[in-house]
């Protein structure tokens, strides 16, 4: 998937509009990674790995396991760290919403806009598997505002990419969130990345649980 990128949406934007929605949401993922401490940790739907590409210096992370369907791209990830010394990247073929996956002790899960690939009534396996059977101390989930959608040229009634099932408000995705966290025993607070709008909010939402 090609990153989104986007103008600034005029003088109301706070703060000033970073040139690539993509490298927002990882800027804010590392903070997170590094503000927690976390050593391992867990990229779901890592597609090519470019969160496991900035682990190394920022973050205390020394080892990741990288989950995707794709075995071509998780060859090129495996043979891409092959010899890597500040981290170890093992690379495991599957669903993000397979919770008998052996993914080992985990500080932090990572699904860097993964949800919005879902269909909605399958979340729930991924509540499962994530909060359930692989349980970490830290859960950074990043999604799209629909809200936002305007701003960045999104035609109305189409959707940012052709291959997500949805995209939701910022009620609708903090009431998920939010259920959630109470279901599974876990805290969750949220973050606006890229400009934030005072209407239509930021073009990305993340939620960060807590154990």
């Amino acid at each position: 998937m090609t990153p989104e990128r986007f103008d600034a949406p005029g003088p109301a934007q706070t703060p000033v509009a970073p040139t690539s929605l993509h490298e927002a949401r990882l800027e804010a993922v590392l903070t997170r990674l590094t503000q927690s401490g976390a050593r391992r940790i867990a990229d779901l739907g890592c597609g090519r790995g470019a969160l496991l590409d900035r682990l190394p210096g920022p973050t205390a992370v020394t080892a990741a396991v990288a989950v995707d369907l794709d075995a071509a791209t998780l060859d090129a990830i495996r043979a891409r760290f092959a010899t890597a010394d500040a981290i170890t990247v093992e690379t495991v073929q599957g669903s993000v919403m397979d919770g008998r996956l052996k993914l080992g002790p985990l500080d932090c899960i990572v699904l860097l806009e993964v949800i919005e690939h879902i269909d909605p009534e399958d979340l729930s396996k991924l509540e499962l598997a994530v909060f359930r059977a692989w349980r970490p101390r830290q859960v950074l989930i990043t999604t799209p505002n629909a809200e936002a959608n305007d701003w960045l040229g999104v035609p109305r009634g189409r959707r940012r990419h052709w291959d997500h099932r949805f995209e939701w408000s910022r009620e609708r995705f903090q009431r998920w969130a939010t259920g959630l966290a109470a279901r599974s025993g876990y805290r969750v607070e949220f973050e606006a990345i890229g400009w934030d709008h005072p209407a239509c909010g930021a073009p990305t939402q993340m939620a960060v649980f807590t154990a």
